[in-house]
């Protein structure tokens, strides 16, 4: 058996406290992304129903399905998505201009 020496032992420990550190700061980091906010909630629910029910509301797809039926969405829904970042006011001119051809 070999002693090691203190230095290393207190080495060992950082290490293993900034890598836990790390794991709970990605674990914490992965509910903050899918969140949806309380105001975008309550204005797209009606397009949600609509058009996404089939996925879980705070889901990767659900995110997906209403990018892909964006065209569809209310007005409403459209100006909580802007007021979150969730979709930028250049996506939206860029969408509705290529609708309209």
């Amino acid at each position: 058996m070999t002693a090691t020496s203190p230095g290393f032992q207190l080495h060992a420990y950082r290490a293993a406290f900034v890598a836990a550190v790390a794991l709970i700061a990605a674990i914490a980091a992965v509910p903050q992304a899918n969140a949806v906010s309380p105001q975008v909630r309550n204005a797209c629910a009606n397009d949600y129903l609509s058009n996404c029910s089939a996925y879980d509301p705070e889901s990767a797809q659900t995110r997906k399905c209403m990018r892909a039926v964006g065209y569809k969405l209310s007005k409403g829904c459209i100006a909580a998505l802007v007021a979150a970042g969730e979709v930028s006011k250049a996506e939206i001119a860029r969408r509705s201009a290529s609708n309209r051809r």
